[in-house]
């Protein structure tokens, strides 16, 4: 009878979870606080609340020369805080998340800087995690031991990556497609033990300010309490600072002849690695859902795509195979990939490029249009089950400037793709003489 009572309970939460998922929570924009917008999601399946802050000051806004401080200065903001009651160090910050039973992190990619707030929604247990988070982000001391501590890890880390061939491929791919755009830097072990205290400083001060800032707030709290969070954990942050820069435009990937476009990186590796791709379109972009069903066609379907079976299922030239769009608030990208035998590497590159070049051309057939958009919208639900991919998803609709009702309007907006609109926009923003080419290991040509 326990079994079956247990049973019935996970069965009962399951169906709740997912009644909550098809109902689409509405997305709730709260009053901005220091020049921070703040946005609300209201859900009572569970005793918890999650928070993020995005911060405008990702690798893009590295200086040159010392690629790797926006990840460093995120990184150190949870190994030591100043705070009333003196300097916390870092044993103290981690014994105070675990006493808690919280989660607190600090992230950083190419365009912004997160920190993720995981508490139980209970209000005493909630301030102290918030107030600790508060202080990381306001009054981080910058310990200079600790600095040349994770700079060797960091170093260290770097030196074995670079023994991997498919980190060497992201570096050269990003490189060959971002071009002038800064995301095309990356960390070398100069750049990092270029870093100081000072550079760590300098950063925090001119980045971490309100009006940089959007905080997104997903569970069992009512919007006065969701924004009495916003405040506390802005309490100590500037609401402006001196003016920045503008980072250059991301241009579009020029037109070269293959010779220009192809990059063979020679490496000791039993199989070759190939990404082929070029600059795209941003999360905005009025094609979005074109590109994005398409894709599904493409190569992101797993085993049911275009490329996987050319690729894989015709000619068993590789285990897997994938394209995908990645587009940010500035820049964005589409990539193509996949790792075979180094014999095969001409072969998997010839019909991979011509399968892509096929599609571009001639854009999905009808019963491939219908099973991707069957696929995507049954599986609409699958992401937004729990807090955390409801948390991911307001946070990009929030960083990408998107309506606030784009969850309840994504099935529709997927159903009303077209076989035209998708060939008009892979022929609009790909093309073959435009895409860049690394292969990392392979036959030399």
């Amino acid at each position: 009878m326990k079994a079956v009572k247990q049973i019935l309970l996970t069965a009962s939460l399951a169906l709740g979870l997912f009644q909550s998922a098809q109902a689409i929570l509405p997305i709730e924009k709260l009053d901005s606080v220091k020049g921070a917008k703040a946005y609300l999601v209201q859900t009572k399946a569970l005793p918890i609340v999650d928070i993020e802050v995005s911060i405008d000051a990702g690798d893009r806004y590295d200086p040159m020369g010392k690629s790797g401080l926006s990840s460093m200065t995120a990184e150190l903001m949870s190994f030591g805080v100043k705070s009333n009651q003196g300097v916390l160090g870092e044993a103290q910050i981690a014994d105070e998340i675990a006493d808690l039973g919280a989660n607190i992190g600090v992230s950083v990619s190419g365009e912004r800087a997160t920190m993720r707030i995981r508490s139980l929604s209970r209000k005493d247990l909630r301030d102290r995690a918030v107030l600790l988070a508060s202080l990381m982000l306001s009054s981080p001391t910058y310990d200079e031991k600790i600095l040349e501590r994770e700079k060797q890890r960091s170093i260290t880390g770097l030196l074995e990556a670079q023994t991997k061939p498919e980190f060497v491929l992201e570096r050269r791919f990003n490189k060959a497609v971002y071009g002038n755009y800064p995301l095309a830097n990356s960390p070398s072990v100069k750049s990092i033990d270029a870093v100081t205290t000072g550079d760590l400083k300098k950063f925090h001060k001119q980045f971490y300010r309100g009006d940089r800032m959007i905080i997104s707030i997903v569970g069992d709290v009512t919007s006065a309490e969701a924004s009495e969070i916003a405040q506390a954990l802005l309490k100590g942050v500037p609401e402006s600072g001196d003016a920045i820069s503008p980072l250059p435009k991301f241009e579009r990937s020029p037109v070269e002849p293959l010779a220009q476009r192809e990059i063979d990186i020679p490496f000791d590796s039993q199989q070759a690695h190939i990404a082929m791709g070029m600059s795209a379109i941003t999360r905005d972009n009025p094609d979005y859902f074109p590109l994005m069903v398409g894709n599904y066609v493409l190569g992101g379907g797993g085993f049911v795509s275009r490329l996987m079976s050319e690729v894989r299922e015709q000619r068993g030239l590789a285990y897997s195979v994938f394209s995908y769009f990645a587009p940010g608030k500035d820049a964005g990208i589409f990539q193509a990939g996949l790792q075979t035998k180094n014999d095969q590497a001409t072969l998997a590159l010839e019909v991979m490029s011509t399968t892509m070049a096929k599609f571009i051309e001639n854009g999905a057939t009808p019963a491939e249009l219908a099973a991707a958009k069957d696929n995507l919208i049954n599986g609409f639900p699958l992401r937004i089950d729990n807090n955390r991919k409801l948390l991911d998803n307001v946070s990009s609709i929030a960083w990408n400037g998107l309506p606030l009702d784009t969850l309840e309007t994504w099935t529709s907006k997927v159903q009303a793709v077209t076989l035209e609109q998708i060939k008009a926009a892979f022929q609009k923003y790909l093309s073959m003489d435009r895409m860049k080419i690394v292969v990392v290991g392979g036959q030399n040509k």
